[in-house]
């Protein structure tokens, strides 16, 4: 059994996941009324992401006779300014997940939780990789976006995005 701190937090990161799948979702939305279906594409892979990690929070939860315990998800503001403020947005949100992660893994190494921290492990890596990802698509961005052309290309790069399910065995 896993200490209540932890099953406290995981399901709290839970909802995290499932808010960041719908404020993705959103973002696409946003995008597609835009008529930017590659950036569109871009975070629909997002959505799918975000909702199967947490599916692996959930699998986590069960295998280890824990119950889950869902809440209800905020609306997403979904006023986008322009077509950069979506990408800034995701970046800041991309952070407060990190940092959310951490404080799990940080709980998880004062109650000597190996097990729950071996399986954070991907989950920390994996956040490196979504800052990333997400800075470098502000960064591209600002660079193309103010050009028509470059914009329309990047739109098209976006576009050939695939989704790659999660490797990670609970």
């Amino acid at each position: 059994m896993l200490d209540k701190k932890i099953v406290d937090l995981i399901n709290s990161q839970i909802n995290k996941e499932f808010y960041s799948s719908f404020l993705y979702m959103d973002m696409a939305n946003f995008y597609t009324d835009e008529s930017l279906n590659g950036f569109a594409n871009w975070f629909n892979i997002q959505t799918q992401e975000e909702y199967a990690h947490a599916m692996l929070f959930i699998q986590y939860l069960q295998l280890n006779g824990e119950k889950v315990v869902l809440e209800a998800i905020a609306k997403p503001t979904g006023a986008y300014k322009n077509h950069k403020a979506p990408l800034t947005e995701a970046y800041e949100h991309e952070l407060f997940v990190t940092k959310s992660i951490n404080d799990i893994y940080a709980v998880a190494f004062e109650l000597k939780d190996f097990k729950t921290m071996q399986f954070l492990d991907w989950f920390v890596k994996e956040q490196a990789e979504e800052e990333q990802n997400v800075d470098e698509l502000c960064k591209r961005y600002d660079l193309f976006g103010a050009d028509a052309r470059a914009l329309y290309m990047l739109d098209q790069e976006l576009g050939a995005r695939v989704y790659s399910p999660p490797s990670l065995v609970v």
